[in-house]
């Protein structure tokens, strides 16, 4: 069970994929950027949703490290090297984050960047989750 409630100020549209603000009790985890490349630093291709889809898995693995799941996310940071890739992506990388995180929607931000550390990374994913007490 989660103990984190959705924020949406009354009259506001619901968020598409994602919510306005969260407020959660707990024990915070934080997991660092995490780009899509496996434990073998190698990357699932140069295709934006294939490593999307690699780092969302790197971050549930790192939360179980935690003992947290998917549903204790509160709080996501994209980080894109190109807003039109992610854009026109959307829907496959949508269909991946629900595959591997299902249906919970934490506060998100997607900001676009020059350029990541790691030569070849698309993407970067920092998150924010919160284990009940």
């Amino acid at each position: 069970m989660t103990q984190h409630r959705s924020l949406t100020p009354p009259g506001w549209p619901r968020g598409k994929g994602y919510s306005h603000g969260v407020v959660a009790e707990g024990q915070m985890v934080f997991v660092s950027g995490q780009v899509g490349w496996d434990e073998n630093e190698s990357f699932a291709g140069s295709d934006f949703s294939a490593q999307s889809r690699q780092a969302l898995l790197n971050t549930k693995a790192i939360l179980a490290e935690a003992g947290a799941s998917p549903q204790h996310v509160v709080r996501m940071t994209w980080f894109v090297v190109d807003k039109q890739e992610y854009l026109s992506q959307l829907k496959e990388v949508g269909a991946a984050y629900r595959e591997v995180m299902g249906k919970n929607y934490p506060a998100m931000a997607v900001v676009e960047v020059k350029g990541l550390l790691e030569d070849g990374a698309r993407l970067e994913i920092e998150t924010t989750a919160v284990i009940p007490k």
